[in-house]
């Protein structure tokens, strides 16, 4: 740095030093400093020699500056710097201005900076990369709606503009949306590429939509997609989310499994199936074939293990990880094992777990032992839980305790559970459900009379229940969280999410048709109880897919054998 003021100091000393001086030298010192990993002394460089002589930074100075600044990642630096730019004239080269808004939406906090940069770019100058760059940062921030919102002012979009937005909404929880998007694109006439299809294809999937997945996996086909292993593990991870098991293992046997994403996405699929002795079966066979497993791999079969209660071979696989795989067990292993030793009723087992694993449990590991205790009735360890994670509960953790205390009549602990929630601003999740419908996707919440038909669907719901009832399904009221009468602690029941959307299915597909529902939480026990009834009353199948795992309801049973 001693040598550089020098130089700095001779030069600004002689005559000889004007405006016309070659930046070519001056350059190569900030260059170096990069080069040698020090973006801090280059933008230290660039300071020192354009504030000790007449030199004027050019094109490439500012560059390399521009690079320093991306590498540092220091909010402040960035703005700074920014200033200095518009001061040396610099704020109308697009691919400069590119540059900055590049910088920008790499750092949270600043891609609001890069979004009022984009709108000083006049009209001429209107660079598609750099609005790609702006969405593409919003996202990154979690600011959807800005990001959604500057996708639809922009007057031009390409592959990238609609691929960044699509991948959005799957991130962002806005599925159906989603689907509408890539249905506009290809009105739009934009071809889709390999990324496009993959979060379509995950999207429809998540929803439940097979009619658009197999739509969607066709389209692929006619436009001769090439298949790679993120495709092939979206096609099967689509097909299994979609309860079509059989369809999911026939891509499975089809496609190139040379990459563990392809059989991980097999075992996930039949894990959330139910089918944990497949799972194990397609373990072999990936060991026979020497693929090497994962981390991931082994969250599936333990996963796997615990929806259908085979404890003693989740013990197995949980203990040949380290010994036999060399995979150091992570959380989300630890996670999987007292989500299994829970529901199987091992609640000090899984408690012991918890408190004696080697690294800090997570939220996530207290929720598993809090639902367990919900299942088992176990207030106390609930309490445990439940303490463990005061500052982090959600509206899920709040309602699931609430749960516990109002099947133990605790009337008061369930009010004390309502009101944190309404101290602290926190509101219920919203349960939704899903239903495919001639290839329409129809959305239902619970209580729903917003959408299409809704006097129909509660007048078939009426007369559902009615037939239940008398065919001995009795409502499981405990699980409403307020101390209200029998009479209205059923009609809350009789609301939920899925119950219109079998309704809805009922009421629009022919009788013997089955109707397939998803849901984006857990569905509860008696939602469960009235699917089973609901399967023998009308000799209907009914499958649906919640947040953990299939159930597939038919003349009076569930797939899951009342293990859920």
């Amino acid at each position: 740095m001693r040598c550089l003021r020098q130089f700095c100091s001779c030069s600004s000393s002689t005559a000889s030093v004007t405006s016309t001086t070659s930046v070519t030298p001056f350059n190569n010192i900030i260059r170096a400093s990069l080069e040698k990993g020090s973006p801090r002394k280059a933008l230290l460089d660039y300071q020192t020699i354009f504030s000790s002589t007449s030199v004027l930074p050019d094109f490439q100075t500012i560059s390399h500056a521009l690079e320093a600044c991306k590498i540092l990642s220091d909010d402040r630096t960035v703005v700074q710097f920014h200033t200095r730019m518009l001061k040396s004239g610099f704020d109308s080269y697009p691919s400069l201005l590119t540059s900055l808004i590049s910088i920008y939406v790499s750092h949270k906090q600043l891609v609001d900076y890069a979004c009022r940069l984009l709108d000083e770019i006049p009209k001429w100058g209107f660079n598609l990369l750099s609005v790609n760059l702006v969405i593409t940062g919003y996202l990154r921030a979690g600011k959807f709606d800005s990001a959604n919102r500057l996708f639809r002012q922009s007057p031009y979009r390409d592959v990238v503009s609609w691929n960044s937005m699509i991948t959005g909404c799957v991130r962002h929880g806005s599925l159906k949306e989603a689907v509408t998007l890539f249905h506009r694109m290809l009105s739009s006439g934009i071809e889709p590429d390999g990324f496009t299809f993959a979060s379509v294809l995950t999207a429809c999937g998540r929803l439940g939509a097979v009619s658009n997945g197999k739509w969607v996996h066709s389209l692929m086909t006619e436009k001769q997609i090439e298949l790679n292993y993120i495709l092939n593990a979206a096609l099967i991870d689509m097909y299994s989310r979609c309860g079509r098991i059989e369809t999911a293992k026939e891509v499975f046997e089809s496609v190139k499994r040379d990459h563990i994403s392809v059989w991980n996405s097999m075992i996930t699929g039949l894990a959330m199936n139910g089918l944990a002795w497949e799972v194990i079966e397609i373990f072999t066979r990936l060991e026979r074939e020497d693929i090497k497993a994962d981390s991931i791999t082994f969250v599936g079969i333990l996963s796997a293990c615990s929806h259908c209660g085979l404890v003693e071979q989740g013990r197995w696989f949980f203990n040949s990880m380290r010994r036999n795989y060399s995979i150091e067990p992570g959380i989300e292993h630890y996670g999987a094992m007292v989500d299994l030793l829970g529901r199987a009723g091992l609640l000090e087992e899984a408690r012991e777990m918890v408190q004696t694993m080697p690294m800090k449990p997570d939220v996530v590991m207290w929720r598993a032992l809090l639902s367990a205790s919900r299942i088992h009735g176990k207030a106390e360890i609930g309490e445990l839980a439940a303490g463990e994670m005061s500052s982090h509960l959600t509206s899920g953790d709040y309602v699931l305790l609430s749960n516990i205390y109002s099947s133990a009549k605790r009337w008061d602990n369930a009010e004390r559970m309502r009101e944190g929630m309404r101290k602290n601003g926190i509101r219920k999740n919203q349960g939704l459900s899903w239903i495919e419908v001639k290839g329409v996707i129809h959305q239902f919440k619970a209580g729903d009379r917003s959408v299409p038909d809704s006097d129909m669907i509660y007048k078939v719901l009426e007369r559902v229940n009615a037939r239940v009832k008398v065919d001995g399904y009795v409502p499981v009221i405990e699980l409403v969280l307020m101390d209200v009468s029998e009479e209205e602690k059923e009609g809350n029941l009789n609301c939920h999410s899925e119950k219109l959307a079998t309704a809805y299915g009922i009421l629009k597909t022919s009788p013997g048709t089955e109707i397939r529902i998803s849901k984006n939480l857990r569905t509860c026990c008696d939602c469960h109880c009235w699917l089973k009834m609901v399967s023998r009353v009308l000799n209907r199948v009914i499958v649906m897919r919640d947040r953990i795992r299939f159930h597939r309801f038919e003349c009076g049973s569930c797939s899951c054998g009342d293990y859920w």
